[in-house]
């Protein structure tokens, strides 16, 4: 029996317009009704995240969430940290200098400051909006060595940002934990931050086994964790690695494909 599903946001829990549907709200609710753990696990901050928890009613101390792709794993209705494996200035330092040799932006979500760039530009907006954050402008090269960062990001146009993945040194694998969750987002975390390293610290604290777990996710940044889980799901409109690798393939986000995986596998027993 399942006890526990993660599910991915953007492309996966939310349709394209930014919604989730009322069939996929109503077998949410039925999961919790069963006493099934659910978690949002996303890329985005949590601010991003808070009216979606609210509409979800996942909000209490019984309820957790894995946001920045893993860096931070909390219990919501505390606040409290559960995990947090974090990035520091001075590799925020070494990326901006990279950046710049591969032409590409750069913005950076600093624990103390939010988010943070040398410069707004149309994907750095992108992410302020689209997560209601304040923005603080400052020069990367003068970050203090200590300043926590919780994750890095390369983002520009998808032609551009392919030219600067295909540049990137080998060495930069082994340092970060990179992941791309859209083509104009390129993500650098701790090297043992991702959202399977997330779940999995959850899972630790709830004492759940991987195999009581089921992940679904759409885009590269969700590979990890659905290697991680029992049951690893690809949405229908998830890239053709992520299909590869998964052990079934839902309805896309656009056709309630997270509903038909808690209805079939977690509702149905």
């Amino acid at each position: 029996m399942y006890k526990l599903i993660a599910l991915d946001m953007d492309g996966t829990l939310l349709r394209d317009d930014g919604s989730i549907s009322a069939r996929t709200q109503q077998a949410i609710a039925a999961a919790k009704a069963k006493g099934i753990k659910v978690v949002l696990a996303s890329g985005r901050p949590i601010a991003g995240m808070e009216k979606f928890l609210q509409q979800l009613a996942l909000t209490s101390h019984e309820d957790y969430v894995l946001s920045y792709n893993g860096s931070l794993v909390q219990n919501v209705g505390s606040g409290a940290v559960l995990a947090s494996r974090l990035l520091n200035g001075q590799d925020v330092r070494d990326l901006f200098a990279m950046s710049q040799q591969l032409g590409v932006n750069i913005h950076a979500f600093s624990r103390q400051q939010g988010l943070i760039a040398p410069r707004n530009s149309r994907y750095t907006e992108l992410e302020r909006s689209h997560n209601d954050l304040l923005l603080t402008e400052l020069d990367f090269a003068q970050l203090p060595e200590d300043e926590a960062i919780l994750k890095v990001m390369m983002v520009d146009e998808p032609e551009i940002l392919a030219q600067a993945v295909a540049a990137l040194p080998a060495e930069v694998y082994q340092r970060f934990t990179v992941v791309q969750s859209t083509p104009y987002f390129l993500e650098f975390l701790h090297p043992d931050s991702n959202k399977g390293t997330g779940v999995a610290a959850l899972a630790a604290h709830l004492e759940i086994s991987p195999e009581a777990i089921i992940c679904v996710g759409d885009a590269g940044n969700d590979a990890h964790m659905l290697s991680y889980a029992g049951l690893g799901v690809a949405m229908g409109n998830a890239t053709d690695e992520i299909k590869a690798m998964a052990d079934f393939v839902t309805h896309s986000n656009q056709e309630d494909g997270v509903a038909h995986v808690i209805e079939r596998f977690m509702l149905q027993s």
